[in-house]
Parts: structure tokens; C-alpha cells; sequence
């Protein structure tokens, strides 16, 4: 099986990308001797050595627990309008250590 160095390259892929992110990630790779599109083939090459995503992705991402806290908001303003208990809005935001 070729490897994604001796692979013949005769196909483009364009994708698009923040100028900025895209400078600070060419600085970060010619740090290391790469050039974007050598790095970019390295990660393809890893992807199909691992059969998927060659690095750990944390269960606990920051984005996962964004989402579970909303569901909980979401899920406990539901329970207090079900309640028949309502609380002062200016309460609420006291409780939330959220300054008006």
C-alpha cells in the first residue's frame, strides 16, 4: 500500500480558511519543517493508519459541556414554570451570580 509520501499527488482538494488561523498554523508547522499542505497530508496519512481521527478527542470538550449545562438550564426552567412557584426574575439572577 502507498503511503501518502510516495502517492502520486494529482488530485486538489481547496478548502476554506480564516487568513489569520490559517497564518498561525503555517507558523506553527514551519516550526517543525512542514509546509501546511505537507502537514495536512501527514494528518490524512494518520487518519488511515488509526482508521479515524489520529488524536484523542476529550469526552469532556468544552462544547460537550456547553450543551449538557444548556440541556440542564433548559431542563430546569421547564421544571420551575411546571411548578406553579414563580420566582422573581431579579432572584433568579442573584442565584446565577449574574450582576444586572
Amino acid at each position: 500500500m502507498e503511503t501518502i509520501i510516495s502517492a502520486p499527488k494529482t488530485d486538489t482538494f481547496r478548502f476554506r480558511i480564516n487568513p489569520e488561523i490559517r497564518k498561525q498554523v503555517e507558523e506553527v508547522y514551519a516550526q517543525n519543517g512542514l509546509t501546511l499542505t505537507q502537514a495536512i497530508n501527514v494528518f490524512i496519512q494518520q487518519s488511515i493508519n488509526v482508521g479515524g481521527l489520529p488524536f484523542a478527542i476529550p469526552a469532556e470538550s468544552a462544547e460537550v459541556r456547553k450543551a449538557k449545562a444548556l440541556n440542564r438550564l433548559m431542563s430546569e426552567l421547564e421544571k420551575g414554570e411546571q411548578s406553579g412557584d414563580p420566582i422573581p426574575a431579579e432572584d433568579v439572577y442573584k442565584m446565577l451570580g449574574v450582576e444586572l
